[in-house]
């Protein structure tokens, strides 16, 4: 019951007074890389809901843990329970803006750089961040593509000695999101 209450305050706010200026999807895509001496590590999330307001550079992104899919189960595992810890932080989220919104034509193909600031919230832990992607504006869709990097000890993750060699300090982070416009 709490979901349906989210999602409804969600789409409400999403369909605020410029109808024709928001851009969502459900299924946007989430790849981290974890190059470590051992081991890589890599999990996909297909399941990522995102909104875009482009009339005032609104961007937010909620991302469901658990939704991570993994080459093997005990990573999968090992992730959830011992490293993010899904259950007690079961979401990741970033709420932020658009701050070059004026060097992006909306109405027209092409591709644009886009800057992005705001709060990226992982394992309950909030940090600021600014990043730098591509938007590709394309038959009245906007294709997202951005790609950076996080130290997992800044949000709070922390890795057991044992398995310390298998996983990097720093992952990948690599975000591809396809948003259409809210109907």
């Amino acid at each position: 019951m709490k979901n349906i209450v989210k999602i409804a305050i969600v789409l409400l706010m999403i369909s605020g007074s410029v109808f024709g200026q928001k851009y969502i999807t459900k299924n946007g895509k989430i790849t981290f890389f974890s190059d470590a001496p051992s081991e890589k590590i890599e999990g996909h999330n297909n399941q990522v809901n995102t909104a875009m307001d482009i009339s005032t550079g609104d961007f937010v992104f909620k991302v469901l843990m658990k939704s991570f899919e993994f080459e093997n189960a005990l990573m999968q595992e090992h992730f959830n329970e011992n490293y993010v810890e899904s259950d007690k932080f079961p979401n990741a989220t970033f709420k932020g803006k658009v701050t070059n919104l004026t060097e992006i034509n909306f109405t027209k193909n092409g591709k644009y750089k886009a800057m992005v600031e705001g709060d990226l919230t992982i394992h309950g832990v909030t940090k600021k961040v600014k990043q730098t992607g591509t938007f590709e504006i394309k038959d009245g869709k906007i294709l997202t593509n951005a790609k950076f990097s996080i130290a997992i000890k800044d949000y709070n993750i922390k890795i057991p000695n044992t398995v310390l060699k298998n996983i990097a300090e720093n992952v990948d982070i690599t975000v591809n999101v396809s948003l259409d416009k809210l109907k």
